[in-house]
């Protein structure tokens, strides 16, 4: 496998040197491209010795073989450890200044990076508003270390070890790249419905529509056709995927339904109301001057779920639907799932807790997959696209 290890200027680069000699051992071609500012703490001497292959670091070298576009354009996979705060800033807005940054818009396999900074830069607002931007493209960002920084600091920020960033980025090109799905129409619903109360209000929810467009991007990568049922996303739908544009439940029923009609596989990861509005004004309502509230009238909507998993509109067609959950006085995250599973009778529920800063919004996620018993399938934790690839992992192995 060709493999582009990306180093740039922070003192963990020399565990970089580390991480290239397993992969070298692992048997892969590997690439090194360095910043400029990363040859200041290992050099191009070691790089090129250890690698086997010539070392640079701008758009002006090797200018005939047009090495700043080829490098990214040929790799199966480019990891990039450490990154720092300036490489993460520099990749989210697409700068292209060195050979590194150009490789990294060129490139269209798989892509770790891997930070490693001083615990204020990693926490800075614009750090992570990078990582959640390179993250919602599809970049595989991992959360660093907690631990011994340079000189006497201690937290988050350290580079994780180098079997550890070997072992995350070779899972990206092992079996969940395998094109497993080839073949198969799935149909994916992600985002949030939005039900009008007048020209300007609405009743909705906070979900973004991250996990279901990692589960559309995820089943594009394994080679399924992907029709994408989007409500109200809040991130870009991914290259390969059909994107159906919706906003009301109604709405989102009708697309689903007529793409399913000619579907293998329909995920329901949309976050639909529950109930929407009798009627919706027609003008903006206005506060009343008497100081009197007025009164929202409330229908329940169509369970599309429970709707699609009792009417099969495809012979052996998988239904998998989500539940986003909070306990309670009743019962926990857990309990209410198992009570959803054996109600709605999809194939598998994806169980989720949200509220808290977690699920919505979220860039990663912790789910509980169910069965239609509400017995436990499998658990999975960590980035989006992580727990995307378990659910289609799940899917696979029920159909």
């Amino acid at each position: 496998m060709r493999i582009v290890l990306g180093v740039a200027g922070g003192v963990a680069a020399y565990k970089a040197v580390l991480l290239l000699r397993l992969l070298r051992e692992d048997g892969h071609e590997v690439r090194v491209v360095p910043t400029r500012a990363a040859l200041e703490f290992v050099g191009t001497a070691t790089w090129e010795a250890l690698s086997g292959q010539p070392v640079t670091t701008d758009v002006f070298a090797d200018v005939d073989q047009v090495a700043h576009v080829a490098v990214g354009s040929r790799a199966d996979l480019v990891v990039v450890a450490p990154a720092t705060a300036d490489l993460l800033a520099r990749a989210a807005t697409g700068q292209g200044d060195d050979l590194l940054t150009a490789t990294l818009l060129v490139a269209r396999c798989p892509v770790l990076l891997a930070p490693a900074m001083h615990t204020q830069m990693w926490e800075h607002p614009a750090t992570v508003a990078n990582v959640a931007t390179l993250r919602s493209r599809g970049v595989h960002v991992l959360d660093p270390d907690s631990g011994r920084l340079t000189g006497a600091d201690s937290g988050p920020g350290r580079l994780p070890e180098p079997e550890a960033i070997a072992r995350a980025a070779l899972a990206l090109v092992g079996p969940r790249r395998r094109q497993d799905l080839a073949g198969r129409h799935v149909v994916v619903s992600a985002g949030g419905t939005r039900e009008p109360l007048d020209p300007v209000r609405y009743l909705g929810n906070r979900s973004s529509g991250r996990q279901g467009v990692a589960l559309a991007r995820a089943a594009v990568e394994r080679g399924a056709r992907v029709t994408l049922v989007g409500a109200n996303l809040t991130v870009p739908s991914p290259e390969g995927a059909d994107l159906v544009t919706v906003e009301t439940g109604e709405e989102l029923r009708a697309a689903v339904r007529a793409a399913a009609a000619v579907a293998d596989v329909v995920v329901m990861a949309a976050a639909v109301a529950d109930y929407r509005p009798v009627a919706s004004a027609e003008t903006k309502i206005k506060k009343r001057t008497d100081g009197s509230v007025p009164v929202l009238e409330l229908v329940e909507t169509v369970d599309i779920l429970a709707e699609l998993a009792h009417d099969r509109l495809r012979p052996g067609q998988v239904v998998v639907g989500f539940a986003a959950e909070t306990g309670d006085e009743n019962g926990s995250v857990l309990e209410h799932g198992r009570a959803k599973a054996r109600r709605k009778g999809a194939d598998l529920l994806v169980v989720n807790a949200v509220g808290g800063g977690r699920g919505f919004g979220s860039d990663v996620n912790d789910v509980t997959v169910l069965d239609g018993s509400g017995e436990v399938v499998v658990t999975a934790a960590g980035t989006k696209d992580d727990v995307a690839h378990a659910v289609w992992d799940a899917v696979l192995s029920r159909s």
